[in-house]
């Protein structure tokens, strides 16, 4: 020994890790979002400076940031659909009531590609698709096997229907008023949201003009007849499904939301008598505090525009309610079991972001339609999230956590940006004319699909924990008898039905359109009439012509 001493190192263990946030190993590392936008390592109040009356507010007021109810989940649990249908309507009858005995809450209709464009089952382009991505509903016959021994006045019932959504309404309200059922008293949601159909999904049909006056024909209609149903679910999830970012998603949902309103307005009816019937559709990615931070400033976004721009008096058209689905574009056809996971902290973000309705997606949805083991492993996710974890037990746990209102701030500013962009081309029409969207969302899929190539972003199972070899897991197939049957059903209708009162019932319906009338009253004479879903959507095709998207480079 020297003789010499070293001075004690009284620090704790992890001090010097603790004092320096982000150094250490994986410092140099770019920490982003999902959506690409940086991530600080700490957030602290200077970050997310809080006015509670102007940017929070209770639970059920104005803004509406944390929830649009007073007692939220305390009260009512959000309602559990499990999208479903395939094959036939008596197949997919199956599926609701089974749904409906393991605890499902609501049911939600997927429709077959024909049905989404407006085809019979035995069109030429229906070939190889009939019954295959959904169920085929050709008439209202099929409509009434779809829900038969399920009373219309005691379910809410979603559809997943763009293009045609006017006939399947009209359908839809024609078996409840056979069930007995008082309009009134339905409760339900048809998608109706054409706008994102012409840059996300592609199951358009008519331009965007007269496409536009068929929902304010909804929008009138319902008001007066349909009070409890919701008129339109103003999708994002198509969006983001195409590749959009999560801030595209917000931006691109709430510009549509903004020129529905506009054109109810401008049909000359009362905003607050339509606006508390618009829902929202959003999806729920990976990326868990993204999510949430979105969720929240879709509502407070919703509320600031509808009083302030549109002069909207009642709370109810201020508050946004909203379904949200698991992403689908998430799941993976490489161990797929890996899905049940990503699927369970998707749901909880939806849950802690407040939605009022949720669909869990299946694990094998990479790989076809969910199995009935797979749609109760995703509905027993719901169950155990609502009846497990106490996260239903105080109402937005998350407010005031000073990541969640930074990053909640941050992505209302950049929605805002957009909203500033989209005026500047003339509008969400003519953006879409422009492709405006469309390159959007493109650059956004190519820019996230590179940082996957370049393990960037890891995605389990894909660019890094490989398996060499997967066990296979069991399908569910759709037989090529489904299409015969479904031709065979369809041909024996058109034998049986009166045929001067369907020529009536489409003569009338066509002059309506040409009038500029509500197509809606005409509409519920053909389908009572049994008129099949593309007579009726050619004698509209004959008089709004059909919408073709232009290339754009």
């Amino acid at each position: 020994m020297d003789g010499t001493s070293q001075a004690p190192n009284c620090a704790a263990p992890g001090a010097e890790r603790a004092a320096a946030p982000g150094a250490g190993p994986g410092s140099g590392r770019q920490f982003l979002t999902l959506s690409g936008q940086p991530v600080k390592a700490v957030y602290r109040p200077e970050d997310a400076p809080i006015d509670y009356a102007r940017d929070l507010g209770d639970p059920g007021r104005y803004p509406f940031t944390r929830g649009p109810y007073e007692t939220m989940y305390r009260g009512r649990l959000w309602t559990m659909r499990q999208f479903a249908g395939y094959g036939t309507a008596a197949e997919t009858n199956r599926r609701f009531k089974y749904l409906l005995e393991q605890g499902q809450t609501g049911l939600s209709v997927a429709f077959d590609f024909p049905t989404l464009l407006g085809y019979d089952s035995d069109h030429p382009f229906s070939d190889g698709e009939v019954g295959k991505l959904g169920v085929a509903i050709d008439t209202l016959a099929d409509m009434e096997r779809l829900f038969e021994g399920i009373p219309l006045a005691q379910v809410s019932t979603s559809m997943t229907i763009n293009g045609p959504a006017m006939v399947l309404y009209a359908m839809y309200l024609a078996v409840a008023e056979k069930q007995g059922a008082d309009w009134r008293q339905l409760r339900g949601t048809i998608q109706n949201d054409i706008l994102k159909e012409y840059y996300a999904q592609n199951t358009y049909i008519f331009p965007p003009q007269p496409s536009l006056k068929i929902i304010t024909d909804i929008f009138a209609f319902s008001s007066e007849h349909v009070p409890k149903w919701n008129t339109i679910s103003i999708s994002g999830y198509h969006i983001r499904e195409a590749g959009a970012t999560a801030v595209q998603e917000l931006a691109f949902t709430l510009a549509n939301g903004f020129t529905y309103v506009e054109e109810g307005i401008k049909a000359g009816l009362d905003v607050d008598c339509f606006a508390p019937r618009l829902s929202f559709f959003w999806d729920i990615h990976n990326d868990f505090f993204e999510e949430i931070a979105k969720l929240r400033a879709a509502r407070r976004i919703w509320a600031r525009r509808m009083r302030e721009r549109y002069g909207a008096k009642d709370p109810r058209s201020w508050a946004m309610r909203f379904h949200a689905q698991t992403a689908g574009v998430s799941l993976t056809a490489q161990q797929p079991e890996n899905n049940i996971v990503r699927v369970a902290l998707q749901a909880l973000a939806a849950v802690l972001g407040g939605c009022q309705s949720l669909h869990t997606n299946s694990f094998d949805e990479a790989l076809a339609l969910p199995t009935e083991q797979a749609v109760r492993i995703a509905l027993r996710t719901q169950q155990i999230i609502a009846e497990e974890t106490g996260v239903t037990n105080t109402i937005d746990p998350l407010a005031g956590s000073y990541f969640v209102e930074a990053l909640t701030d941050q992505m209302e500013r950049q929605a805002e940006e957009y909203f500033r962009r989209i005026e500047e081309i003339g509008g969400v029409v003519a953006g879409i004319e422009k492709g405006f969207f469309q390159k959007e969302i493109a650059d956004a899929s190519y820019a996230f699909q590179r940082r996957v190539q370049q393990g960037q972003y890891v995605i389990v199972g894909v660019n890094k924990y490989q398996m060499e070899e997967e066990q296979p897991v069991p399908i569910l197939k759709i037989g090529e008898d489904v299409q015969r049957r479904q031709i065979r059903d369809l041909r024996q209708i058109k034998r049986s039905r009166h045929r001067r009162r369907v020529s009536e019932t489409l003569r009338s319906l066509a002059a309506a359109a040409r009038r500029g009338d509500n197509v809606m009253p005409p509409l519920l004479d053909a389908v009572r009439a049994y008129a099949t879903l593309g007579e009726i959507c050619d004698t509209l095709r004959e008089v709004y012509g059909e919408y073709r998207e232009q290339a754009i480079f």
